[in-house]
């Protein structure tokens, strides 16, 4: 089992910046990559980023590409979302995934793990 514990979330204004955090414990070994997804109400799960544990490699979504930057700290089992230049529509509940499969990391069905998800709130 893996536990995830987001943190970091809250109210900001349009322009403003952000940092998410999630803190990973329990058998984290092995694992392929985590990511970040986002839920706005009455909306599905969508994909924001994702970093490959090993390689560090990073995908993002497009409409979060040049203003987000994901990151991860191994040696603390911690992974990053800064986000910057934040707009209203980026208004959601940032959930953090744990994935030991890779079935593309875009895709929900490759993380095993979620956490129980951070609000993040931009005002106009």
């Amino acid at each position: 089992q893996v536990q995830l514990v987001e943190s970091g979330g809250g109210l900001v204004q349009a322009g403003g910046s952000l940092r998410v955090s999630c803190a990973a414990s329990g058998r984290t070994f092995g694992y392929v990559a985590m990511g970040w997804f986002r839920q706005a109400p009455g909306k599905e799960r969508d994909f924001v980023a994702a970093i490959r544990w090993r390689s560090g490699g990073t995908d993002y979504a497009d409409s979060v590409k040049g203003r987000f930057t994901i990151s991860r700290d191994n040696a603390k089992n911690t992974m990053y979302l800064q986000m910057n230049s934040l707009k209203p529509e980026d208004t959601a509940v940032y959930y953090c995934a744990f994935a030991t499969q890779d079935y593309g990391l875009r895709f929900r069905s490759s993380y095993d793990y979620w956490g129980q998800g951070t609000q993040v709130t931009v005002s106009s």
